[in-house]
């Protein structure tokens, strides 16, 4: 299995922890939220910032009668249940945002990557979506409901106690001044390396969940090539580089802990050891030390913390980017600003004028070269040809996963790049060679087709593609789950209830893929019928290899090399010669010497 590119964009990077500022448009919607928390983290801050003083007034007055020390202590009590009510509601109010905003951005950037176009995902593993819809989302939660608050909260009671300091005590106030520069600049410098290590070891985060969703999603086939010890060995390297690239963050974030704390509570020491010498000479009283020492303690603890903060606001940063990456990808295909409607009902009248196209992954080779094809409303067009001629390519560009190099496509005469994609399409039912079964019911599997359909609509559906009787027969009928991509059901299974699916939509366009491809001759003899009944009066486009399911079409058209070799009835492309006649030979004529040959 190769490696998939990695998600990161070919853009610098933001230097600055700023990147959080793209979090805003998801918070400015609970606004009021967000005030009241600001209101309980203000009040917890205020009342910290009392209880000092508190304990100045019973040291300084302990020599008062008991009924004074009383009043202190309870006065002391009524601040602390504040105090604790307070805290309860500040983290109420900040859990409860983190986790609405956390919500609203995973819904926006699963909103945006779900509709991006399949040029996109031949740049993206999955699994690193998935990595930053779930590892960089919980990174910002756990930000926002409870890092943010407490950053605030550490703040505020810096600036507080940094005033009541300067109250306090002029002097020593002056020595702590001094510290804060010695603190800040270890917390500048290890940051800026620590924002950048933090970036790294979350893109390899992403690129082990990668890792880990394509193996496990190829398990049967890792397991039949027997190749569990490379796909292991692969995957222990990237998620040992993801463990390297932690303890390099976890490293530079110990030592920038251990220099900030040493710093701190050593500039502690020193401002005490000199206040102690004022107690003796009286220029201060003992509750006055004890009250400068405990905001000292406080504004230490808040620098402590804050240092700390910053290395998750650093790592918030780094994944609020990886997640505004995907809110802002480019993608190379785009809706008009004014789309035209398709007129309705749809004919499904579909042309092909001139249409040349190669695929993004393959700039020097032409899946189309010029191709001019219409095909009339309610006309069934069946494409055959060799592998790679270009006959799926043909249902990628009526779909609109990519748009042509040059030429046009279009249905009932209006361009498709003229039309929103999500109008034109649901005027197309799609029947894909490997049909894509979701982890739940058989009959919810069935309703994709069209979600508002009744029990009996779907049921009837199923009876039309022949897959009543299997549905019926297992367990819990068609409520049975499925498993993940069908695990449950047999190659055919899937494909009858993908027939099932499309036969449910009820478009005007019907697009069949090597739609009976995964079918046993029985199956396919009766999935053939269904077919057959579907296609009347819908315009139909069948791709196929085995010729025998395209005998009754319309009009048979040939590829070749990206080109269009012939076109007409079974019986003339074989009267003609050439590739479709060799085609049917070898499909025939070998196989039923073959089966002689057997029998």
């Amino acid at each position: 299995m190769a490696r998939g590119p990695k998600i990161i964009a070919d853009r610098p990077t933001t230097k600055r922890i700023g990147a959080l500022r793209a979090l805003w448009p998801f918070i400015r919607p609970y606004q009021a939220l967000l005030v009241a928390a600001m209101l309980a983290l203000s009040l917890t801050a205020g009342i910290s910032l009392t209880l000092p003083l508190a304990v100045r007034r019973v040291v300084d007055g302990f020599d008062a009668g008991a009924h004074l020390l009383d009043q202190y202590f309870g006065a002391a009590l009524a601040i602390v249940a504040l105090l604790a009510i307070g805290t309860g509601l500040r983290y109420y109010l900040v859990t409860r945002l983190g986790e609405r905003v956390v919500a609203d951005i995973r819904e926006a950037v699963f909103a945006r990557v779900i509709t991006l176009s399949p040029s996109f995902y031949e740049r993206v593993l999955t699994g690193e979506i998935i990595s930053r819809i779930t590892t960089d989302t919980t990174l910002i939660q756990s930000v926002i409901g409870s890092s943010v608050s407490i950053a605030l909260r550490n703040f505020m009671i810096l600036i507080g106690g940094m005033i009541m300091l300067l109250l306090t005590s002029t002097k020593l106030s002056g020595l702590v001044l001094l510290l804060v520069p010695v603190v800040v600049v270890p917390i500048i410098v290890l940051g800026r390396k620590l924002r950048a290590l933090s970036r790294e070891n979350q893109d390899w985060i992403a690129q082990s969940s990668g890792a880990a969703s394509e193996a496990l999603l190829s398990a049967q086939t890792v397991q039949a090539f027997t190749h569990e010890a490379p796909t292991q060995a692969r995957f222990r390297d990237v998620t040992e580089k993801s463990y390297a690239s932690a303890m390099r963050r976890v490293g530079t974030r110990t030592v920038m802990t251990v220099i900030v704390i040493f710093l701190i509570f050593s500039g502690v020491l020193g401002i005490l050891w000199i206040g102690a010498r004022d107690v003796r000479t009286e220029v201060m009283t003992v509750g006055s030390l004890v009250q400068f020492v405990i905001y000292a303690v406080m504004v230490a603890g808040a620098v402590g913390a804050l240092s700390e903060i910053w290395g998750e606001l650093q790592r918030a940063a780094g994944a609020t980017e990886r997640l505004t990456e995907l809110l802002s990808a480019q993608d190379s295909l785009t809706d008009p600003s004014q789309p035209i409607a398709l007129p309705r009902p749809a004919k499904g009248r579909i042309s092909f004028k001139d249409v040349t196209f190669h695929y993004p992954s393959r700039p020097d080779v032409s899946a189309l070269d010029g191709i001019d094809l219409d095909i009339g409303s309610g006309e069934t067009v069946a494409l055959v040809g060799p592998s790679g001629a270009g006959k799926t390519t043909i249902i990628q560009l009526l779909l609109r996963f990519w748009d042509p190099a040059s030429g046009q496509v279009a249905i009932d005469g209006i361009d498709l790049r003229d039309m929103a994609r999500a109008d034109f399409r649901r005027d197309i039912a799609l029947v894909p060679q490997e049909p894509v079964i979701f982890a739940t019911t058989a009959r919810e599997n069935i309703r994709f087709g069209r979600p508002d359909a009744s029990d009996a609509e779907v049921e009837a559906a199923a009876r039309a593609a022949h897959a009543h009787d299997f549905l019926t027969a297992l367990p819990d009928g068609y409520n049975s789950q499925v498993g993940e991509r069908g695990v449950m059901l047999s190659g055919g299974q899937r494909q009858r209830i993908a027939i099932a699916r499309a036969i449910l939509r009820d478009a005007p366009i019907l697009l069949l893929d090597e739609a009976t491809s995964a079918l046993d001759a029985e199956s396919e003899r009766l999935v053939q019928a269904a077919v057959d009944e579907l296609s009347q009066n819908r315009t139909t486009i069948i791709v196929a290899h085995r010729l025998a399911t395209v005998k009754k079409a319309d009009r048979i058209v040939v590829f070749d090399h990206g080109r269009i070799v012939a076109q007409g009835r079974h019986d003339e492309l074989v009267a003609q010669g050439g590739l479709y006649a060799r085609l049917a030979r070898l499909q025939f004529t070998e196989g039923t010497t073959a089966l002689q040959e057997a029998g």
